[in-house]
């Protein structure tokens, strides 16, 4: 049977939104503009427009990148696997709490909502982290208001979490696009040779395209080198928007 019905179908999309609870999560998130005498921070739209640009540069069969996503992979791997560590103590704490006392969710009263545009799933994984380290911090934070710890090891937490976004980020902060091809490679051209001056040479299997991130998208062969883009492209650094004002001004919930 033959179907005479044109469909013109468009992309899929879906609305994301993220709610955070704590000042110490929307500040990774937000991270920190440069200004006179104060460096930038990366944040979280820095980190994902890295890893957009990865997946981009992935695409175009870019070794390098390949390299660089796998390096990222392994530390959110990483990264959760810690955070998860923490949740942990703080469970075994919050099991001091006596049987006759009910405590709900330590939730803001003024949360703050994000819209969520993110074109790679290395960038959901941060995002994720994120999410837990501002459970962590709510949950750490409730019990040192409920005597289960005192004020040092609630810092000594609350920043622990931290330090795994913050060492994520800044090792996303380190990424420069090679601008190369596996062609490029194979052929050991000027630009392959540049780019191994400066990034070193990416391990056997990850030339060969053997070995590659499990969210890297198919290679565009025919692509050549990815000479849109200069060798030295900056990773962006500045912070999302204006959403965060909606933060209040006092202290967490």
């Amino acid at each position: 049977m033959v179907d005479h019905y044109q469909l013109n179908l468009g992309s899929l999309r879906s609305s994301m939104t993220l709610t955070l609870h704590t000042h110490h999560a929307a500040r990774l998130w937000q991270g920190r503009i440069a200004r006179e005498g104060v460096h930038a921070i990366m944040g979280m739209a820095g980190y994902i427009g890295v890893t957009n640009l990865l997946k981009q540069a992935s695409s175009q069969d870019d070794p390098f990148a390949d390299w660089f996503m796998l390096q990222l992979e392994e530390k959110l791997a990483q990264a959760k696997s810690e955070m998860l560590a923490l949740t942990e103590q703080v469970s075994l704490v919050e099991r001091d709490l006596p049987t006759q006392i009910d405590i709900g969710d330590n939730l803001n009263i003024h949360p703050v909502t994000l819209p969520l545009f993110i074109g790679s799933q290395l960038g959901f994984l941060a995002v994720y982290l994120l999410t837990d380290y501002d459970t962590l911090v709510r949950r750490v934070l409730l019990a040192h208001h409920t005597a289960l710890i005192g004020r040092s090891d609630m810092e000594i937490w609350i920043d622990r979490g931290a330090h795994q976004l913050r060492s994520l980020f800044g090792l996303a902060q380190r990424y420069r696009l090679a601008g190369v091809s596996r062609g490029d490679m194979a052929a050991n051209n000027a630009r392959a040779r540049e780019a191994v001056e400066k990034f070193g040479l990416p391990p056997q299997d990850i030339l060969e395209g053997t070995r590659r991130s499990q969210f890297a998208p198919p290679t565009n062969h025919g692509a050549g080198a990815t000479t849109s883009a200069e060798p030295d492209h900056e990773p962006p650094e500045d912070p999302p928007a204006s959403a965060l004002a909606a933060l209040p001004d006092g202290g967490d919930a």
